[in-house]
């Protein structure tokens, strides 16, 4: 069950640490594809920290286990917070769907971790 949980915990970090660079840089792309969602460029910046901070919770993770299990459920917590944000925006299913890829993703590496422990 570690395997698993490690190969996913270093995907999911890669994924979400290269997320969190264009939030944390403040790229106008993204700037504008959330702004169309309502998430202002000040909100972006904190998305992008947590996303950076999840990631690193994640790789931690693989040593203290409970640190891994948080990070994967707050990432999760997260992703859903950005599901619920294109549903309310009225975003497409195409748009919609990498969020809800990682929210799956991240509750089930959550799972995995806390079984674990």
């Amino acid at each position: 069950m570690f395997v698993a949980t490690a190969v996913l915990s270093v995907l999911l970090a890669l994924a979400f640490a290269g997320a969190s660079v264009p939030k944390l840089s403040g790229k106008d792309a993204m700037a504008a594809q959330l702004h169309n969602l309502g998430v202002s460029a000040g909100f972006m910046r904190v998305i992008g920290a947590l996303e950076a901070l999840g990631a690193a919770g994640l790789i931690v993770g693989l040593w203290i286990g409970a640190l891994g299990v948080a990070a994967a459920t707050c990432l999760a917590l997260l992703m859903a917070g950005a599901v619920a944000t294109h549903i309310k925006a009225r975003d497409t299913a195409k748009n919609t769907a990498g969020s809800l890829v990682l929210l799956v993703l991240s509750a089930v590496t959550a799972a995995l971790a806390l079984a674990a422990l």
